[in-house]
């Protein structure tokens, strides 16, 4: 049942939105000024029955990937985690999380530009959520092909990202790379060596490789 909680306006820091299962938590940051551009990501964490929050280092470093190149930024929580009320519901009611957020935050900054961000387990809402939205972009982290079933998930038309450590010990690394290879649209593919599934050591690396990746693909500056 959705929230009664009021209806919040965007703003840096942490917000409750009412959702379909109840309040969801938010954290929202503005890039610099002088970087600012006609976007905002949306970004999602890893599963929260093994310990994922939005507070996740994939996560957060991926946010900072995107404030560095001019976007507003978005983390929550999914339902049952930290603030965020409801229960876990195996991506489905998740990918229904995302779709609220994402109508508030287009009311909320209508010019801009939607990207769609997400690591491990929000890789699998993310792209379940992604044909219903048209975002301009879509990125995702060690998305967990063969653990969830992506078969009868439509490929973003946008451009596309799949970053993927080669020596993940959680997803089946060729296994990603050979079904990311294998979709119409083809999504631009990063493979990191000696990188594991949380990219322990290489997170450096993974902030860079987004940023280098994606900024030709960057909307108009504000």
């Amino acid at each position: 049942m959705t929230s009664a909680l009021p209806v919040p306006a965007f703003a840096a820091g942490s917000l409750l939105l009412p959702g379909p299962a109840g309040a969801i938590e938010m954290a929202c940051a503005l890039p610099e000024p002088a970087l600012a551009r006609r976007g905002m990501a949306i970004v999602a964490h890893p599963h929260p029955l093994h310990g994922g929050t939005m507070h996740n280092k994939v996560v957060t470093v991926c946010e900072r990937a995107l404030l560095e190149l001019g976007l507003a930024t978005l983390r929550f929580n999914f339902r049952g985690v930290g603030l965020s009320e409801g229960v876990h519901d195996h991506g489905i009611g998740e990918a229904e999380d995302l779709l609220t957020i994402a109508a508030w935050l287009r009311a909320q900054r209508p010019n801009d530009a939607l990207w769609l961000a997400g690591f491990s387990f929000g890789s699998y809402v993310t792209l379940r959520a992604a044909p219903r939205l048209s975002p301009a972009q879509v990125i995702l982290i060690a998305p967990p092909v063969g653990r969830w079933d992506f078969s009868q998930i439509e490929p973003p038309t946008c451009p596309w990202l799949v970053v993927q450590g080669e020596e993940d010990e959680v997803v089946d690394a060729p296994a990603v790379l050979a079904w990311a290879r294998a979709q119409q649209p083809v999504p631009s593919v990063i493979a990191m060596p000696e990188t594991g599934h949380f990219f322990h050591r290489r997170l450096v690396d993974l902030r860079g490789a987004l940023r280098n990746t994606l900024a030709p693909h960057l909307p108009a500056r504000a």
